[in-house]
């Protein structure tokens, strides 16, 4: 039998749930073990193939509205609230979130459900703090943002190295969980599931930017919210629709019996569980392709409609994924057709959702469900890549290399090249990285994103004393910290370099790495005297009146 060992693949088909990836316990339990390759599986693969014909179309005909830099990055600013807060929640809920989550909740019950809420926490700081400023300072990219008033050259320099960084990052982990998943549900080789998925990136991004991207994760959101409502209502049917009842007979056939209804051991420590609450709630706020989408509205109120809706899209989904998996516990858990001979989970707990969706919706369903999840993961990859191609054509060659002095068209060609070989690196290293742990990528990315892009965005917005030294110094000193620290962590420091104990304890970095960020950013900004500063902090006031009231944003292209 032709056995392939999932890793991390179903958890670092990263959108942002795949954060936990880097934990062992929960890599023990939600996204580990032995998956076996599944047969061709034609019903999948048409509803899939049906889904690639849509989007192509919608790429062809944003390709035809797509003439300008704005209409690419952007998606000219004429994305409403609504559709944006889609958008978002398409980001945000991967496959990840769908087969792992359900998956630890079908393990361990309430620490599941309580990983599953806890994705929801950085979302009130982006709501409060950042999403009326980013939309009202930002052109195309974060960085926009942080070289507002600051030093253009080695600002835009440090925020596209931390955006590089957590897109490169994400990349590598995506593409290897792709090929992972699609080979467990589809029965497609590694290699072709990886090519497959980056032409289809490439395809997308190239042609149709940021407008062909957004309408590519609303389908994708719009499919997986269809599809657990759907699950759902067919499950809690059979328990006469009473969350009560389904409760009692989880802990009634569960191995652990009332253990399911308490909290467990999923961290071990405080600090770890407060470390992975930073990444979390820090991290989110830091990462550049969620950024990239609050510039795709039309104004300020429109991006604060946008993570309104999106939060309230992925709480509902999460609330759903709940039910899901304790539907799982007693439908799937108790069908001898599902089991192996020992009676664990047939195929890993990865699958508890897939049969679920084969119990409850037959051949027909399953299929619908493995095509959902591949969606998943090309909305996932879009947005990655526009984001990278982003900071590589606006903030490196156009602002920093030829000092904006380049035109729309000369940039957008820059654009597209730099997808294609985004496309071509990232496929070459998800087949590179095939049989390789690559959990420590997704606790780096996050560690980078909170530890770095977030520190010096966020005071650049809202302290008046930071200046380009501070927010360099500060921010490059953020992600080294949390570079080293996950490398001498038991990520890679015990599980890749093979070494008996970790010279530092925790997987997350973040409870050190953040506050050091911060701290470094404020004590270098507070000691720079240079007239440079001077001149900096005197513009804070022009930036402050601009973010809060929106004179002189950016406005929505006229199509």
């Amino acid at each position: 039998m032709n056995r392939v060992r999932l890793l991390t693949g179903g958890a670092t088909l990263v959108g942002l749930p795949a954060s936990l990836a880097a934990g062992p316990a929960l890599a023990a339990g939600a996204v580990a073990g032995e998956v076996e390759k599944q047969a061709i599986n034609p019903l999948a693969i048409g509803m899939f193939l049906a889904f690639v014909l849509i989007t192509l179309g919608i790429t062809y005909w944003a390709a035809r509205r797509t003439k300008s830099a704005k209409d690419f990055y952007t998606a000219g600013g004429g994305i409403s609230g609504f559709q944006n807060g889609l958008a978002i929640a398409g980001d945000y809920m991967s496959a990840a979130t769908l087969l792992g989550l359900t998956g630890l909740i079908f393990l361990k019950g309430y620490d599941g459900l309580v990983y599953a809420i806890s994705f929801l926490v950085g979302w009130p700081i982006i709501l409060f703090l950042m999403a009326e400023r980013l939309r009202n300072l930002g052109k195309f990219t974060f960085a926009d943002i942080t070289a507002y008033r600051l030093g253009r050259t080695q600002i835009r320099t440090l925020s596209a190295c931390g955006s590089l960084a957590v897109v490169s990052l994400y990349l590598i982990a995506q593409m290897v969980g792709a090929g992972k998943l699609i080979q467990l549900l589809f029965g497609m080789d590694y290699e072709y599931a990886v090519v497959l998925v980056g032409v289809l990136m490439m395809a997308y991004v190239t042609f149709g930017g940021m407008i062909a991207t957004t309408w590519v994760q609303i389908i994708k959101a719009c499919m997986l919210l269809f599809a657990g409502t759907f699950m759902a209502i067919m499950a809690m049917a059979q328990f006469g629709f009473n969350i009560e009842t389904l409760a009692i007979k989880a802990v009634e056939v569960h191995k652990i019996g009332d253990g399911i209804m308490a909290p467990g051991g999923l961290l071990g420590d405080p600090v770890s569980a407060i470390s992975l609450g930073m990444a979390l709630m820090f991290g989110t706020a830091g990462l550049p392709h969620i950024l990239m989408r609050f510039f795709t509205v039309g104004n300020a109120l429109e991006a604060r409609k946008s993570v309104v809706y999106a939060t309230g899209f992925i709480g509902y989904f999460f609330l759903v994924v709940g039910i899901l998996g304790l539907a799982a516990i007693v439908i799937v858990g108790t069908n001898p057709e599902f089991l192996n001979a020992d009676g664990s989970l047939r195929g890993g707990s990865n699958m508890a959702v897939m049969h679920l969706a084969q119990a409850v919706g037959g051949d027909i369903f399953f299929g619908f469900i493995s095509a959902v999840a591949f969606a998943t993961i090309l909305a996932v990859v879009a947005g990655l890549a526009l984001a990278g191609a982003s900071a590589v054509s606006h903030d490196l060659y156009a602002s920093v290399f030829k000092k904006g002095d380049v035109s729309e068209a000369k940039e957008m060609r820059v654009t597209r090249i730099a997808t294609l070989g985004m496309g071509v690196v990232a496929v070459g290293l998800g087949i590179l990285f095939e049989n390789q742990n690559i959990a420590f990528m997704v606790a780096l990315a996050f560690g980078i994103a909170g530890s770095s892009n977030f520190p010096v965005l966020i005071l650049s917005m809202m302290w008046q004393g930071t200046t380009t030294r501070g927010a360099l110094i500060g921010g490059f000193i953020g992600l080294i910290t949390a570079l080293t620290l996950v490398v001498l962590g038991p990520a890679i420091w015990v599980q890749i370099l093979g070494f008996a104990t970790p010279i530092f304890p925790y997987e997350h970095p973040a409870i050190f790495s953040i506050p050091t960020a911060f701290v470094a950013i404020w004590f270098f900004s507070i000691t720079d005297r240079s007239a440079a500063a001077s001149k900096e902090k005197e513009a804070f006031p022009a930036q402050y009146v601009r973010s809060q009231t929106g004179l002189g944003a950016e406005q929505a292209s006229a199509h």
